[in-house]
């Protein structure tokens, strides 16, 4: 005899539709507003995270980009501090810009000493403790210690083919016969004192004649390894152009460039001098918010 269902086995239940309705719902991955948040990383690994980004950053724009340096001597009066006494200026220190031209004269430019300038120098003792060498090479990792007793801070006065001597009857330095103008020269005791003379000497090609602001307290290419071509600085030494005075916060200033050729109708005025760190200000938080949104846009998202 032919079995029959009964009602009950033929037509599930309302109940049982809903649930395996839900079911169905639930194995959905849901998008849009119901995304859950990013999971909040445990501080410590935050922190360690930060921590390794930032020197990353650091090691990068040290040896690519810029890297800030001490000031440790009085050559560079007033443009930069480094007097005994007083809060030595560590400045940042542009090394992109000569990558795409040459030092020009009123650059203030960070270089490595010639040998012509050094093979007199007593090495210094290093000590032989490795934990002070390493906090040696912190500190002048990130500019609170001089990055090497042998790395030099002068202003450019002439280039490559040109002629400099001193001086004329008005006590200034002459360019291919023509007197400079440097406002920027400090005398020690606020009266011009007369400059020390030196014959004129034709500055070879690939070099730079450099001089100190603090112009009668500067070991310069008037002196070093005897003067003449042997004080002059090839270009393969130069680290890269003082930019801006980063500490101590009260002198935070551009470093300024003033072409002492060019005189003083044809140099760039002091506010301008400031213009590419505010550019690089007023930039920098678009950059950090369009970070922010990409990093939001790439992090997985889990259904609830």
């Amino acid at each position: 005899m032919p079995r029959v269902r009964s009602r009950a086995q033929e037509i599930p239940t309302s109940t049982s539709k809903r649930r395996r309705a839900k079911t169905v719902e639930d194995e959905r991955p849901k998008g849009g507003r119901h995304r859950r948040p990013p999971r909040r990383q445990p501080l410590w690994r935050e922190i360690l995270t930060l921590i390794g980004v930032a020197l990353l950053l650091t090691f990068l724009i040290q040896h690519f980009i810029g890297r800030v340096y001490s000031i440790p001597s009085g050559s560079m009066e007033q443009t930069l501090h480094g007097c005994p006494g007083c809060s030595g200026d560590r400045v940042f220190v542009d090394k992109v810009v000569y990558m795409f031209r040459d030092p020009t004269p009123g650059d203030v430019v960070v270089f490595k000493g010639p040998n012509t300038w050094t093979e007199h120098d007593v090495a210094a003792n290093e000590s032989g403790n490795p934990f002070t060498r390493a906090l040696r090479y912190a500190g002048s990792f990130i500019g609170i210690a001089p990055p090497d007793e042998r790395d030099f801070v002068k202003r450019v006065i002439a280039v490559g083919g040109q002629t400099v001597e001193c001086c004329d009857e008005q006590n200034r330095v002459l360019v291919d016969g023509k007197p400079l103008d440097e406002p920027y020269i400090y005398w020690e005791g606020g009266n011009p004192n007369s400059q020390k003379e030196f014959a004129r000497v034709t500055v070879p090609e690939g070099t730079l004649w450099v001089m100190g602001d603090n112009r009668n307290n500067s070991s310069d290419s008037r002196f070093q390894g005897g003067g003449g071509v042997r004080g002059v600085v090839p270009l393969g030494k130069v680290i890269g152009k003082a930019r801006y005075i980063v500490l101590p916060p009260s002198r935070w200033r551009g470093v300024g460039d003033h072409n002492p050729q060019a005189g003083p109708g044809l140099s760039a005025a002091g506010w301008q001098q400031g213009v590419p760190l505010g550019v690089g200000l007023a930039a920098a938080w678009p950059l950090l918010w369009l970070s922010r949104r990409v990093k939001y846009a790439l992090t997985p998202r889990k259904a609830e």
